[in-house]
């Protein structure tokens, strides 16, 4: 795993060889937006440990959809940190295991894409102490709130920090070379919307998840990659 700075002292990437989460720091408190593969736990806790923090100041773990890459080490988090794992109400059923996890319509070149994305381990059930809806606080980023994004999965959000001109997107939008929309999706129509709504937001950041951060002419990229992106 890599630990890469995005904002000092305020917001770190955890880049792991399939997808990424990142960590946001409120005067000691701390989140978690994601949080990497089943396997990620130890290192997450490590990585915080080396910023000069202690995990217990891990109060939340916002999930931006229920895929593995992405939910797989906030049950072990939350049980070992006591932090509350929160996750859009139409995701929420599958990443407690109550529901199967959706397949995506998937375009050709997406297949052995997709192939070895299912190499990242399987994510346990995991409860979900609050479901969200769209619009919903989040507790943090001094005004922190969840954008549903559908289309990528049902559930899918992004986080805006509008104080801080800080955009989330979950696998919506894809930083690989060009801004794009995210791949395996289970309907493609309503995620180029989402890509769209994502980006009349604006921010002075974006942090996807796959892919580098985008910290300068943040706002004009997600405008084209949002509009070049064929229906």
């Amino acid at each position: 795993m890599d630990l890469v700075e995005v904002l000092p002292n305020r917001l770190h990437m955890l880049r792991f060889p399939i997808g990424q989460a990142y960590l946001w720091q409120d005067d000691g408190a701390l989140t978690l937006i994601d949080s990497g593969n089943a396997e990620s736990a130890a290192e997450i806790e490590g990585a915080i440990r080396s910023l000069g923090l202690e995990p217990d100041r891990l109060e939340r773990i916002v999930l931006t959809h229920c895929h593995r890459d992405h939910v797989g080490a906030a049950g072990e988090l939350a049980a070992r940190w006591g932090a509350r794992v929160l996750a859009h109400r139409l995701d929420a059923p599958v990443i407690r295991g109550e529901r199967p996890v959706p397949e995506p319509v998937l375009l050709d070149w997406e297949i052995p894409l997709y192939e070895h994305g299912l190499t990242v381990p399987e994510a346990p059930p995991t409860p979900v102490d609050e479901e969200l809806e769209d619009g919903d606080a989040l507790g943090f980023g001094d005004g922190a709130y969840a954008v549903h994004a559908p289309g990528h999965t049902d559930g899918s959000i992004g986080v805006h920090l509008p104080r801080h001109g800080v955009l989330f997107t979950g696998d919506c939008v894809a930083a690989v070379g060009p801004l794009m929309l995210g791949v395996f999706n289970v309907d493609r129509a309503r995620a180029i919307d989402s890509f769209r709504r994502l980006a009349a937001l604006s921010p002075d950041v974006a942090c996807f998840g796959h892919g580098d951060p985008l910290t300068s002419d943040t706002a004009a990229a997600l405008a084209k990659g949002a509009a070049d992106t064929p229906a």
